[in-house]
């Protein structure tokens, strides 16, 4: 018996979108996360990117539990003196907040070349409009 193993170019990709609307920030991600990897699939294979185009709508309306709004601070640094920067999702959400939703599932997704290519098929918008109309994308419910 022989083991299969998908291959990158031979595997059919389809597109979802997710209305973030009302919903958790963190049961979206994980649900964006597993279709980028493609988890839900027969073919999965950890080191080949066998997954499909997600597309997440209404960013802006995703919400968190808790007091995650105000208590949850985003960090960075430059690598320079003084380069910390901190905001919190609050602040975040009015400034950008596609990031919040990007952010979640980037860290949910393998931290190397397979991980950043699985990220391309992801399309974060903070409305309800976008681009991909042509592609006939399938709407996904959460619960």
């Amino acid at each position: 018996m022989k083991t299969f193993s998908a291959k990158s170019e031979q595997v059919e990709r389809k597109w979802y979108i997710i209305d973030a609307d009302n919903q958790v920030v963190g049961r979206v991600a994980e649900k964006a996360a597993v279709l980028l990897r493609g988890k839900h699939k027969a073919i999965f294979t950890t080191h080949v990117d066998t997954g499909d185009h997600v597309i997440v709508i209404n960013a802006e309306k995703a919400v968190f539990t808790g007091k995650k709004e105000t208590q949850k601070e985003y960090m960075s640094y430059s690598g320079y003196i003084g380069g910390h920067k901190s905001e919190t999702a609050k602040s975040r959400r009015g400034r950008h907040p596609e990031l919040i939703i990007e952010g979640a599932i980037k860290g949910m997704v393998p931290h190397n070349r397979l991980g950043r290519t699985v990220l391309r098929k992801l399309h974060v918008y903070k409305g309800s409009k976008h681009p991909h109309e042509a592609q006939a994308p399938t709407a996904l419910k959460l619960k």
